[in-house]
């Protein structure tokens, strides 16, 4: 009973992958600690300082944490008021041999930024595996209604035919361009390296007595087993919180597009042209019974308005750093930069159940499609009576009036939408009357829709999702299903 006892966020007890989850769960984060701690060790010894083999040996054989450490850590932690300096305790219990070369020459921030920077990564690249999925899923929905005709809308007003296959495109468009932005934003990942407690590694350049070469070597040797191409060049205490910006901006824009398709999605549920999946048990109201509620839509759309508005966290956090840091940054940063990630990798895992269970409805469409395109079609027939011989002026005056006519009928008297009927039966139009049916062929209005959706298919999104990572992604991808 003590865990319900007890808030737990609902990002990660609720909705959340069990990887991401993972990532930045307490037992990941501070074995990765130990591997740093390891890596600097490695390197030093490398480099000439006296770091007995054994040390490195216990401290290989002791990277996960037991329970008991973290017991043991926690009241460090309380006793010292710093979380660090409890771990550098705790791990050197179980490595005796290192204890007194843990963390040697190093800030609080190698391993707290550096370990930042590590998830950063690792979780940017869950998110691309998990977008590419999301947009293999609605491409192939797009595949499959590419030139089924729809109504389109501009100002949620009836407009001009599209096909729901090139709406989705519209979607998926954007979702590209995230993936661009995400992995534009995982790629530019630098490691903060080891730069001593205001950047200018002193400390480093104490224990080599002075050698700048070796400074820089360890530096090189801690980022390439770290599994880092690059350090940045210069830093202050911490790595630069710009760098918390620009990975949180591609993930608030994430956001954005998620909640213009589930916004959109909603829309249509209210017109019954095309639903989420709803499972044959699943509840829409305590109350009414017959509600279909587009649940899983209005959560995307809940959880991406959440991660839109944390990319302000790091926008002000960076502006508020002083001179080489303050410490005004840490707590901020142990909430946003986890619920990000946990939220950009709901958002799509629903979106993901959505996109797989997404139900079309044929004859819903239609009949929205028959009331609306008369009032379409009027350009049309104007234009086929000018060809029989008609005056142009003349015919536009009979369209609109049979028009108005025909409004009224829909407006104030709520039937049906007359209009062809009353073309049908005006001499004037008798010219054209065979040809009405064929002015009236919703697919002679989408105009090239279809083909829109192949050339747009072909040329854009396989190529993206053809790059290696993402084509095995797409490949092993599973079916989502929700749990709540």
């Amino acid at each position: 009973m003590e865990a319900y006892e007890t808030y737990q966020t609902p990002l990660s007890s609720r909705y959340a992958s069990k990887e991401m989850a993972h990532l930045f769960s307490p037992a990941h984060r501070f074995k990765t600690w130990r591997e740093l701690w390891l890596n600097l060790a490695v390197a030093e010894k490398q480099l000439g300082l006296p770091i007995p083999d054994e040390a490195l040996e216990q401290m290989k054989s002791n990277l996960d944490l037991t329970a008991e450490q973290f017991d043991v850590a926690a009241k460090e932690e309380k006793k010292r008021r710093h979380d660090v300096m409890a771990h550098v305790h705790t791990f050197g219990q179980v490595a005796p041999a290192a204890a007194g070369i843990i963390h040697l020459g190093a800030t609080s921030c190698y391993v707290t930024d550096n370990a930042d920077l590590i998830f950063i990564r690792t979780g940017l690249t869950f998110l691309l595996k998990s977008l590419a999925v999301v947009i293999s899923r609605l491409s192939a929905f797009a595949a499959q209604y590419r030139a089924l005709p729809t109504l389109g809308f501009t100002h949620f007003q009836p407009a001009q035919l599209t096909t729901v296959g090139k709406r989705a495109t519209l979607w998926i468009q954007e979702l590209l361009w995230d993936l661009r932005n995400i992995k534009r934003a995982r790629n530019d990942i630098g490691f903060r390296g080891v730069k001593g407690t205001t950047g200018t590694q002193a400390s480093f350049l104490t224990l080599f007595d002075g050698d700048h070469d070796k400074v820089e070597e360890l530096d090189k040797l801690v980022t390439k087993l770290s599994g880092f191409d690059y350090a940045y060049p210069v830093t202050s205490q911490t790595y630069s919180r710009k760098i918390d910006i620009d990975v949180l901006a591609p993930l608030a824009s994430l956001g954005a597009t998620a909640h213009k398709i589930a916004t959109d999605l909603r829309l249509l549920a209210n017109l019954k042209e095309v639903e989420e999946p709803f499972e044959s048990t699943q509840i829409g109201s305590s109350a009414m019974a017959y509600k279909r509620n587009p649940m899983r839509s209005e959560r995307v759309c809940s959880l991406s308005r959440h991660l839109m508005v944390l990319h302000q966290n790091a926008l002000m956090t960076s502006s508020v750093q002083w001179f080489e840091r303050t410490l005004d940054d840490s707590a901020n940063r142990r909430i946003t930069l986890p619920e990000a990630f946990l939220t950009a990798d709901i958002v799509l895992s629903t979106l993901q159940n959505v996109c797989e269970g997404l139900v079309v409805y044929p004859r819903v469409i239609a009949r929205r499609i028959a009331q609306e395109l008369p009032f379409m079609a009027t350009e049309n027939i104007i234009m086929s009576i000018v060809k029989k011989g008609g005056d142009r002026q003349e015919a536009h005056e009979k369209i609109r009036v049979l028009s108005h006519e025909a409004a009224h009928q829909v407006k104030n008297l709520g039937l049906e939408n007359d209009l062809i009927a009353r073309v049908r039966n005006d001499p004037y139009f008798s010219p054209i009357h065979e040809e009405l049916e064929q002015l009236l062929d919703p697919q002679t209005f989408i105009g090239r829709a279809p083909e829109q959706v192949d050339k747009f298919l072909k040329e854009w999104v396989q190529p993206a999702l053809d790059e290696e990572e993402l084509k095995v992604a797409v490949a092993d991808g599973v079916k989502v299903e929700l749990s709540v």
